[in-house]
């Protein structure tokens, strides 16, 4: 009887270990999986707002100074798509409404022909309130990423890299 009671514990021992070490092996993988999820999710989003602010910028300047412009649109649209891909369904609806946006801005201040930046450059103001669809478009954006990568993030009332009213003062 000695011995029986000798090796069921020893093999509930053995059992708890091996449970163990699964269940631990399983948590560190799904947390493992979290953080490269994190990460990629960054690097996506830090992408798609850089893309935004080099094309605006170029675009802007071009209004500007009366010249011409280029772009590489193949790299905004692989920005759009990556962060898409990684992103959670809420991040995802606000990358395609800012995307929306961004195509009515592009309709307005670099594919209308009767606007060229050459020819017929907007003012700055004209610019300004071009722009002003895609930064509130961003401002909705960042805010939803922010919620996604931590719930103690709180919203920003203004447009990164700027503010919403051409002023150096919030909404």
């Amino acid at each position: 009887m000695a011995l029986l009671d000798t090796l069921v514990t020893t093999a509930a021992g053995a059992l708890s270990a091996t449970i163990g070490v699964l269940v631990g092996g399983i948590v560190t993988h799904r947390a493992q999986d979290r953080r490269w999820l994190r990460d990629k999710q960054l690097i996506a989003y830090q992408e798609l707002i850089s893309h935004y602010a080099k094309f605006t910028m170029v675009i802007s300047r071009a209004h500007a100074a009366r010249e011409g412009w280029d772009y590489d649109w193949s790299e905004w649209s692989a920005a759009l798509t990556r962060a898409s891909l990684v992103a959670p369904a809420a991040v995802a609806a606000e990358i395609d409404n800012f995307g929306k946006t961004i195509n009515a801005f592009l309709d307005q201040v670099a594919r209308d022909p009767a606007r060229d930046s050459s020819r017929d450059p907007l003012s700055v103001e004209e610019f300004a309130q071009a722009n002003r669809g895609p930064a509130l478009a961003q401002v909705q954006l960042v805010n939803a990423i922010r919620r996604s990568l931590s719930k103690d993030q709180k919203d920003l009332p203004f447009w990164i890299g700027g503010s919403l009213t051409g002023r150096h003062d919030h909404p």
